[in-house]
This record gives C-alpha cells, structure tokens and sequence, in this order.
C-alpha cells in the first residue's frame, strides 16, 4: 500500500444558468493524504456490505470483494456482459448496490450492458451532430440491464434479470446505470439515451429516463406515467446520467454528462420533464447549436451546469466527521480528473471545491470510519482512501 499526498486542493469557476451568487472558494492550502489500496482493470462501481466489506465492479465483468487490504479472487456467477476492450468502452459490468436489507435477504444488485444475439435493433447510422465520435464499425444489438441475487460467499445465487432498458439498439453508449435506492427502498435506475437523442422523450422507450421500481422488478404504483406504455419510467429528458446520489432529506440528485459543454446538476422530481435533447446548455459535438435551458421554461431547468464539462460519475452526500464536509454534494469528475465538492443551500449550490486528482474518477463512496475512497478510470484503475493529513479535520 503506497501512501503520497495531494498538495494542490483548488476551487474553479463554474457557469450557472441561476441569477444567484456562487462563491467560488480561492485555492486551499490543505493536503489530502492518499493512500492507494488496489489495483483492478477499468473499475466502475462500489457498494458497502454491513459487515464492512466493500464491493467493486471491473467492466470487463468482474465484481470483487475487497477486504482486509485484499481483493478476493472474482466473484462466480456474474451474469455474462457485453464487453469489448478498446479505448472509450462505456459497456460492460456497471454499477452495484446493496440491498438496505442485506443482513436477512443477502441481496445484492448489479447493472450492466448484454447483447441481444439473434434480435434486431434501431438502426446503426452516421448522425453527424455527434460530429466523428461515432464507432460504426460495431453491430452488436445493445441494451442495460439489472439483476439481483443472492451473495453467497464468493458466489452470486438465485440470478434475476429485474429490468432491461428496451428498445435495444445497435451499438453505442450511454448507458448510464446508476443503481440508488430511495427512503423507501424503491430503486432508482439511471438509464441513458443510448446516443440515439428522440427516445429520451418518447414514451415508447424508457431510454433517456430516471427509472424507479420495486426490488423484485415491478412497478410503484405511485410513479407518474404507469397508464403509459413505461410505466418504469420516474422522469424524462435525459441524456447520459452517470452520477446519483440521495440527499439527506431524501431526494434524488441526478449529475449528467452533457454534449459540448452543458454538464447538469438536476433535483429529479416525479413525472418532470428535464428537456433533453430539446434543450441543452452545450451544444452539439459538430458545434450545431441546441436551444438553452431558458429558452424553454417548460422544461425543468439545471440546478446548475457546467461549461468546460466535469464529466461527472459517481456522487454522494457526505456525513461524515473526518472531513468538515458534512452535508456536502461529493461528486467524481473523469474528463476533469477531479473530485468536485458542492455545498448546497436547500436548493441552491452556494460554492464548489475540486480536488485535483491527476486521474479520472469513475467512482466515490464513503468508507464507514468517514475517509472518502475513489476509483479510477484506467486499465489499471486504483482504489484509493483520502484523508486529511494525521492531526487535522
């Protein structure tokens, strides 16, 4: 375990499409104390098991246990994933999360990309508002999915598909995928547009949509559109959601990847409609221009957004006492190789600290004793423990 530290703690600007004042905190003297604990291959998500024992997905289809400063050799029985290794992958074993009432079911849920052999999908074809970042030499038919099952040792029993994102489509990303659970211990699903813009406002798809179901895959029968032929559907008008968290009073945040610029910070409220792709605060990969959020009031507007993007994956909302962060929105940055810090007034960010890590961050999560542990995105990604430096809080 090599320990080193991070001198550089800065705050940087950010562009709010809110009126109100944000105070941007000038750079810090502080260190963080960072400690590398493991490596593994293109890490994606975490989750805490009671007894203290952390899970973490790989994506090409891994899930370990991490324990005692060892990962454990790969979990059995994972369900098989969709997985190529080239560069810019968004497939393969995606988020974990753990049953709030894993001491009596010792349920543990997984999402991930399948492919559909032998079935059809939407149509693979050039678009050019995503400029040259189309990959249309891959034909695979795509789509999420989510299982639960049963943690048996280092085994996974008892395997269920509990929902799948439809229509399946050709090829691309964005999965999104993201696994929270509410107050009520209904789960929220993140589930992204699959680069295909329409569906995230079609009612025909659950593409582009906050999902909200019961552990066991049925429907709530409070949530919004249930008469409607995606009843799994929470919210609509999404893009690429990579980052979830639920706030102490018990409400879903949503951080999503924009396209050129116009990264967002969204409150997700029952049956609201978010504007995607109809309105963005970034524009369009070949520089097209896309509408703003204020152009259109009668789609919900951003808590906040950012251009240059941060590139979020990963959130949560600290409570712990090792860091004076109590309260504050945690959020992992890949293109901005940072851990971003929001401090919110109700439903206002009031200032944003970023952590300068020198790496992608694909994932955060609070370790049980307060220490903030990260991945990140790398062939050889590391699990790392942040702290402040012995002495001080």
């Amino acid at each position: 375990m090599k320990v080193f530290t991070c001198a550089a703690v800065a705050a940087l600007p950010l562009l709010s499409i809110a009126p109100t004042h944000v105070d941007v905190q000038a750079p810090s003297s502080r260190n963080i104390t960072i400690e590398r604990l493991a490596t593994l291959e293109y890490p994606w998500g975490m989750a805490f098991l009671p007894d203290g024992r952390l899970l973490i997905t790989e994506k090409p289809g891994r899930l370990r246990i991490f324990e005692n400063g060892k990962l454990s050799a790969p979990v059995e029985n994972v369900p098989s994933v969709a997985y190529r290794p080239k560069p810019n992958e968004q497939g393969g074993l995606l988020d974990v999360a753990v049953d709030p009432e894993f001491a009596e079911n010792r349920h543990v849920y997984l999402s991930y990309s399948e492919e559909a052999a032998g079935q059809t999908g939407q149509a693979h074809t050039p678009d050019p508002r995503f400029g040259n970042n189309l990959d249309l030499s891959d034909t695979r038919v795509l789509g999420g999915a989510v299982a639960r099952a049963r943690l048996d040792g280092n085994r996974l029993t008892e395997v269920k598909v509990i929902w799948r994102q439809e229509p399946k489509t050709v090829a691309r990303g964005h999965f999104g995928h993201r696994i929270v659970f509410g107050r009520d211990n209904t789960l929220f699903i993140t589930s992204g547009d699959r680069m295909r813009f329409d569906p995230a406002q079609s009612f025909e798809s659950n593409l582009g949509k906050v999902i909200r179901i019961h552990r066991d895959g049925s429907i709530p029968k409070d949530n919004p559109f249930v008469e409607r032929s995606q009843p799994d559907v929470w919210s609509v008008g999404h893009r690429n959601m990579l980052a979830a968290a639920i706030d102490p009073a018990g409400r879903l945040w949503v951080v999503e990847m924009g396209p050129l610029g116009g990264d967002e910070l969204n409150l997700i409220e029952r049956g609201v409609n978010y504007g995607w792709p109809v309105v963005s605060d970034g524009d369009n990969y070949d520089t097209s221009l896309i509408p703003d959020h204020k152009t259109r009031p009668e789609f919900k507007a951003p808590i906040r957004t950012w251009t240059p993007v941060i590139s979020p994956s990963g959130a949560l909302f600290y409570d712990g006492t090792l860091f004076p962060w109590k309260g504050s929105l945690v959020i992992g940055g890949l293109s901005s190789k940072a851990v971003i810090r929001l401090t919110l007034d109700g439903d206002t960010v009031t200032s944003e600290e970023r952590i300068d890590l020198q790496r992608r961050i694909r994932d955060v999560i609070q370790a049980p004793d307060g220490a903030l542990l990260v991945i990140t995105d790398d062939k050889s990604g590391e699990l790392l423990r942040l702290t402040p430096p012995a002495g001080t809080q």
